[in-house]
């Protein structure tokens, strides 16, 4: 192995890496690079989160043999499944790798740029679909494909499917798709910077061994590994490293909107959110198996609505996400005020086109029918069915948004049956009383109950 060129990637160089993911590294290559054994100072990270960094890439979740797909030997740098790119982010991310995808654990930066610029380029690519795996990597070369993969989904829709972690440089790459989605155990966040140095001076004390470092200019030998760590050195790593910082809280919130604000995503301290936690922290926007999840974009982009197979103790609607408890906060992860999820798409006014077998809603029936609606509306339409659901939770209404989608039920058709099911419980007025003061304000299910309880009975 390279462990000269290892060395020079991993110490004294800001990185966007899970803190076990860099203990775990330096556990298993740590010796063989420095020739002893490695003690860790600053980190406290449990035995369980560092046995989780050490797990193997795993492949592929869509292109199996339920939905059949090409592979990349057919001339596509990444698997297409029903006309999506798939791009894998898996493993350590680097900034410079002479191949296309993963290779031995690293996936470089350079390499998903180009399998991006191939599935924008391609006329037979409906959508990509970010297939997102990773503990972070490197800071070289993350912010220039961020903003390629931002710029990518004004072409094309892209959606980041987790399965089961996208931290630090992994979520600077997910936050610029239009929508996330992760799965109840998967883990997003780690907004942060961090910066190894390694003290070999009492090893080599130990060795017999005196190293003199001649050289020319004060700063020429900042940090190096001869000797400890001044503070004066330490004190302007730290400032980099906040620079640094700052600038990926305003790549995240570029991606995010007003999802997860610039202040939002450094109030985080680079804190990870798993599940509904993170959709109700905006990180994500739904609560998800990956599996089911790409097959309703994949049916979205079809124009059609989408039959997945439902695992029962699986999750696929941002529903589930809104009723479930997010973790307490602690001292490292302060509450954040739970964003809407939503597409970052304005939805269109519904179209009264639908195909024979969807339910026609009260307000369109008897609407003469009309040219099949585009996938842009659809997809839409499906953001704005999502959010009803997650209001109509919000006030003790279940609905399964992914039964109404595949049904194809419309938002109003949805508003009338939360409305006709809160008065059959009682008064709607008592109802909104209870409803809190902004979810009132900003809802249109709300304001359409207020409507009807100040009606004359």
């Amino acid at each position: 192995m390279h462990h000269t060129q290892i060395a020079q990637r991993v110490f004294n160089t800001p990185l966007m890496v899970d803190p076990a993911k860099a203990l775990a590294f330096l556990a298993g290559l740590g010796p063989r690079i420095t020739g002893g054994e490695i003690s860790v100072e600053g980190f406290e990270t449990s035995v369980v989160d560092q046995a989780a960094a050490t797990r193997p890439a795993r492949a592929s979740l869509f292109g199996d043999g339920l939905t059949h797909g090409d592979e990349p030997e057919s001339g596509h740098p990444f698997a297409v499944v029903d006309g999506i790119a798939v791009i894998e982010i898996a493993g350590t991310l680097v900034h410079r790798g002479a191949w296309i995808g993963q290779s031995s654990g690293l996936t470089s930066y350079e390499g998903i740029a180009a399998q991006l610029q191939a599935a924008v380029s391609d006329p037979a690519i409906r959508g990509i679909a970010l297939d997102i795996d990773s503990f972070g990597g490197e800071v070289a070369g993350a912010f220039d494909l961020a903003d390629r993969i931002r710029a990518a989904r004004a072409q094309k829709p892209v959606q980041a499917f987790v399965a089961e972690h996208a931290l630090s440089a992994g979520y600077a790459l997910a936050s610029q798709a239009e929508r996330i989605i992760l799965p109840r155990t998967g883990a997003v966040g780690s907004i942060g910077v961090l910066a190894i140095h390694s003290d070999r001076s009492a090893a080599l004390d130990r060795e017999g061994v005196a190293v003199t470092l001649i050289h020319a200019g004060a700063h020429k030998v900042d940090a190096n590994p001869y000797a400890p760590l001044p503070e004066a050195v330490r004190d302007r790593i730290q400032r980099e490293l906040e620079v640094v910082r700052f600038f990926f809280a305003e790549t995240v919130a570029a991606g995010r909107g007003s999802r997860l604000t610039h202040a939002a995503a450094l109030a985080t301290e680079a804190a990870v959110y798993r599940g509904a936690g993170a959709v109700a922290a905006g990180l994500a926007d739904e609560v998800s198996d990956p599996v089911t999840a790409f097959r309703t974009f994949a049916a979205a982009l079809r124009g059609t609505t989408a039959s997945p197979r439902k695992d029962p103790l699986m999750s696929n609607s941002p529903v589930d996400a809104q009723i479930q408890t997010p973790p307490a906060a602690t001292a490292d992860a302060p509450p954040l005020q739970a964003a809407p999820v939503a597409s970052p798409t304005p939805a269109p006014a519904p179209t009264p086109a639908r195909a024979p077998e969807q339910t026609p809603s009260p307000a369109s029936a008897g609407a003469p029918s009309e040219a099949a609606p585009t996938p842009e509306a659809i997809r839409a339409e499906a953001a704005e069915v999502a959010q009803v659901c997650a209001q109509a939770a919000r006030l003790g209404v279940q609905i399964d948004a992914a039964d109404a989608v595949s049904r194809g039920l419309k938002p109003e058709a949805l508003r009338a049956r939360v409305l006709a099911d809160l008065a059959a419980r009682g008064d709607a007025a008592g109802i909104l009383a209870t409803a809190p003061a902004a979810l009132a304000k900003e809802s249109p299910l709300i304001a359409a109950a207020k409507k009807s309880a100040a009606a004359p009975r």
